[in-house]
């Protein structure tokens, strides 16, 4: 009987393993979410070009920009609360200040391109 428990949770143990990894590519899946959004924004500028008033669109492209800011801090936040109940068996996770790190920088990034369609 103990063969088959030492089964039973090597099987529990890989599911969690793969369960870690599931939400590493649901990450990376809402980062590049939130990257089409900034694309969209930036795609937004070649499209109205001299558009008046600019305002408008830049005000829409904004909308796209705060967007993709909020899914970046939702998607990390729903990852680290994920990998908090999780124990690894096998596979290494991501560390919670990676995760967060990446929001920050994506963050920081996709408002440096909403500062440069203002300037624009």
């Amino acid at each position: 009987m103990t063969n088959n428990n030492e089964l039973a949770e090597n099987r529990t143990n890989w599911a969690e393993d793969r369960t870690i990894l599931a939400n590493e590519r649901t990450f990376a899946g809402w980062m590049r979410t939130g990257m089409a959004s900034v694309a969209v924004a930036v795609g937004l500028r070649a499209v109205f070009g001299e558009f008046e008033p600019t305002w408008a669109a830049k005000a829409v492209a904004s909308i796209f920009i705060i967007t993709a800011v909020y899914i970046f801090w939702a998607a990390q936040s729903s990852a680290c609360q994920t990998l908090s109940r999780l124990n690894e068996n096998e596979a290494y996770a991501q560390p919670l200040k990676r995760i967060r790190s990446l929001a920050l920088v994506f963050s920081f990034g996709a408002l440096s391109v909403g500062a440069i369609l203002w300037a624009l």
